[in-house]
């Protein structure tokens, strides 16, 4: 991220005082500054209040369908690592957690998980032996973890990894967690973020986090970091559709047991 150095508007100047020609005492003819404004040729809402910048990015967001986000989450003391594809239906991508990835798919109100053979010789209340359906006690044996690791589970709603996870997954429940300062609202200069123009807007001086927004097309949120260091997001794809569908049933298995807690 590069920020825009505030030395351009002093340089622009000193830039239009050497194209005088001293011969005639008139302006050379070609010669230009460096643009002062910054806000020139963007969609304008670096111009606006802080709190109305906050307000045209929500919108934007909620405007369209899709987007992509990736970057890290600290919640509870736990950090996950997200790189997710969201729309109205649900969302598909994948998560870390504790060293364990898995991918995560939601479609609708139905939650799967799929995850190798490490991660399900974790879980509480497994499968036993040859079972993939969780009717032994204790962890799934190397056999059962095998079978598990190979299809999308399907996560029983009343499990709590299904209301840990499924806000990964739902694209109005996370923007809108996420994408909210908290305290006294400020901007803090115009920066870039991935070659996108961008206006930076802060919550009590960054420590209620800090949101960049694209001064390129519709303002939409391009890179937030979040109060109280709880992690750092980026979004983009926005209105990039992207095929979302339940997993074929010969890909899919029910879990009965509970799923790993750690």
């Amino acid at each position: 991220m590069t920020p825009i150095s505030p030395g351009r508007s002093r340089t622009a100047t000193l830039a239009s005082a050497v194209c005088v020609l001293l011969v005639t005492g008139t302006a050379l003819t070609g010669c230009s500054s460096e643009e002062e404004d910054p806000n020139k040729g963007t969609n304008g809402v670096g111009k606006l209040s802080a709190a109305e910048i906050q307000n045209r990015t929500r919108t934007a967001a909620k405007s369209v369908d899709t987007v992509r986000l990736h970057g890290n989450v600290v919640t509870s003391g736990r950090t996950y690592t997200l790189d997710m594809r969201l729309k109205p239906e649900g969302g598909i991508g994948s998560v870390t957690a504790g060293g364990q990835t898995f991918r995560l798919l939601k479609v609708d109100d139905e939650l799967f998980l799929k995850a190798d053979a490490k991660f399900w010789g974790q879980a509480d209340g497994g499968a036993g032996e040859g079972d993939a359906k969780g009717e032994g006690e204790g962890a799934p044996d190397a056999a059962a973890a095998g079978k598990l690791a190979e299809k999308y589970v399907k996560v029983p709603e009343g499990d709590p990894s299904y209301k840990k996870f499924i806000g990964f997954a739902d694209k109005d429940v996370l923007l809108d967690s996420l994408l909210t300062l908290h305290g006294t609202l400020a901007t803090d200069g115009h920066h870039e973020q991935d070659g996108v123009r961008s206006i930076r807007v802060t919550g009590d001086q960054g420590s209620g986090g800090t949101l960049d927004v694209s001064l390129e097309g519709k303002p939409y949120p391009l890179r937030l970091v979040r109060a109280g260091k709880a992690g750092t997001l980026t979004f983009s794809a926005w209105g990039t559709d992207f095929a979302l569908e339940k997993p074929a049933k010969d890909e899919t298995l029910d879990y009965e047991g509970q799923l790993p807690t750690s």
